[in-house]
């Protein structure tokens, strides 16, 4: 797992006209990147939020946060699904309406995209890109990534630059935890998947019956219970090692579902 350098990010973000910043719709608020922020204030950029994988959390709920980013914090947001190609039309012209207002050059939009690792970054990209979407040569005026860097010129007067945006995860909430390493070097796995589960339950308290069709509330029997039914079990014990890699897994890849609203952070 490589991640951008915040040097790298601050050129970037220079560069761009339209900065997009893409969170987990199921916890927009703990996959964000506070500092990311900070630099596109510092450069006064523009800033959309994209709550990617809306497709796992009520549309309602997810109007909730669009109205939360920009009420209270001053951002435009839009909903998306990468996955399933949801809401891209709109990203899009939330780009262009959002840069008219802001951009300096008249012919065309630059963005670059941002996210912590598994929010979709890579998914979004190849979407906006498409299959008919042309190179143009490496952005300029850069002094240390202009033969990393390519703007993909993906219709409608907007560019996207191609380049290493996955921002290091801040913070002490569980998330920074699964998305700072991969899932093989995460340290203790089994209690990370506890407090992955009990925050997921706080929730949700079904979403572990609907995953795996497991009713029990307790981490530790979750746990056990999943390497059972992997067969995960050797001289009677569950291999609970393997089962915690696994919850993890599954949760970064949208299988554990779950979601809460702006005025729970309150409480």
């Amino acid at each position: 797992m490589k991640f951008a350098s915040w040097r790298l990010v601050e050129e970037l973000v220079n560069f761009s006209d339209v900065v997009l910043e893409l969170v987990d719709s199921r916890d927009p608020l703990n996959t964000r990147s506070s500092k990311l922020e900070r630099i596109v204030t510092t450069y006064r950029k523009s800033l959309i939020i994209a709550l990617n994988k809306a497709d796992l959390v009520p549309r309602e709920i997810c109007e909730e946060w669009k109205e939360y980013f920009k009420n209270v914090l001053g951002y435009e947001a839009v909903y998306i699904s990468a996955r399933y190609r949801r809401g891209t039309r709109i990203l899009r012209s939330t780009i262009r309406r959002v840069a008219e207002s802001s951009r300096n050059r008249k012919d065309r939009i630059v963005v670059s995209i941002f996210g912590l690792p598994k929010v979709g970054k890579s998914t979004l990209v190849n979407v906006l890109k498409g299959r008919h979407s042309t190179t143009t040569s490496p952005y300029p005026g850069s002094p240390g990534y202009t033969v990393k860097a390519k703007l993909f010129n993906i219709g409608g007067g907007i560019y996207l630059i191609d380049t290493p945006g996955i921002v290091p995860p801040e913070g002490g909430d569980i998330e920074a935890v699964i998305r700072s390493r991969p899932i093989d070097e995460i340290v203790n796995p089994e209690k990370v998947a506890v407090d992955l589960i009990n925050k997921v339950l706080k929730y949700n308290d079904k979403a572990f019956q609907e995953a795996y069709n497991i009713s029990s509330k307790n981490p530790l029997e979750i746990i056990a219970e999943l390497a059972k039914q992997r067969g995960w079990v050797r001289g009677g014990e569950a291999n609970t090692y393997e089962a915690s890699k696994t919850i993890i897994r599954d949760y970064l890849d949208g299988k554990i579902v779950y979601f809460y609203r702006p005025g729970d952070i309150l409480r």
